[in-house]
């Protein structure tokens, strides 16, 4: 820990093990970011994200990365959802994500909900980068205060590249300092959880999805490339998983 805060990194990279499963020769986490790896599905290698401190609070740095080479399959989860805290340092705390996805490799990127709380200043990257026949299933939750409690300053910028194509770029910024309108008729209508799921598979070059509304809350949005985004906004964290499984399992029926 330093005067401006904690700094943690993680690191995992998962490799095809040449018997069918998926090996984790590094798993790599200090401080806040403890990585455990639990019990496989099949070929594919589980790891949860542990929290073993409180945060990010104001000041901290923390970063995770995710490699997944070639025949790789990769689950990430985490055990708890991720509350952004107020600290006694000053200045904004970051998150960057960074995820490689190689050809006929896979990962699953579902963390439970980032909750800004009161008081708190987070901004939070994401990016894939993925090979031509890489598969992804990222899920990003995001709630705006916990149960009464006016919300932080969020940033979140999710970014995708497929084949060094940017097929995603876009940024939410939410809370007191934000730009006018992010609670709007044009922006959250006053909801309390907002959500984004990427799903990449090679088959949705030939079969792109159709651009739909899946309720007055959900949207599909099909990509420049082999990928579809579903964005949807709710009143609470529960109600906003419940729009994301149930758009992912829509789109797992059309494959």
């Amino acid at each position: 820990m330093t005067a401006t805060g904690v700094r943690a990194d993680a690191r995992i990279v998962a490799r095809a093990d040449g018997r069918g499963g998926t090996a984790l020769p590094v798993l790599d986490g200090d401080g806040p970011l403890a990585l455990r790896r639990t019990r496989s599905a099949g070929c594919e290698a589980r790891v949860m994200v542990v929290g073993a401190m409180s945060g990010p609070l104001g000041g901290d740095r923390f970063s995770l990365t995710a490699s997944v080479t070639e025949g790789a399959r990769l689950h990430v989860g985490s055990a708890a959802a991720t509350l952004a805290l107020p600290g006694q340092a000053k200045g904004e705390a970051r998150y960057d994500v960074r995820l490689d996805v190689a050809d006929d490799a896979e990962l699953h990127w579902l963390p439970e909900q980032l909750i800004s709380a009161r008081g708190s200043d987070l901004h939070v990257t994401t990016r894939a980068e993925l090979a031509a026949g890489a598969r992804l299933v990222l899920r990003e939750e995001q709630v705006l205060g916990r149960a009464g409690e006016e919300p932080g300053r969020l940033t979140s910028r999710l970014t995708v590249r497929i084949a060094g194509r940017a097929v995603l770029d876009q940024e939410l910024a939410c809370g007191p300092g934000a730009p006018g309108g992010w609670d709007g008729p044009a922006g959250l209508a006053g909801h309390r959880a907002v959500g984004q799921l990427v799903v990449v598979r090679p088959e949705f070059a030939g079969h792109p999805v159709e651009p739909q509304l899946l309720d007055e809350c959900t949207a599909l949005i099909p990509l420049a490339g082999p990928a579809a985004l579903v964005s949807a906004v709710a009143p609470d964290a529960l109600r906003l998983r419940r729009l994301l499984d149930a758009s992912l399992a829509s789109l797992d029926g059309r494959t």
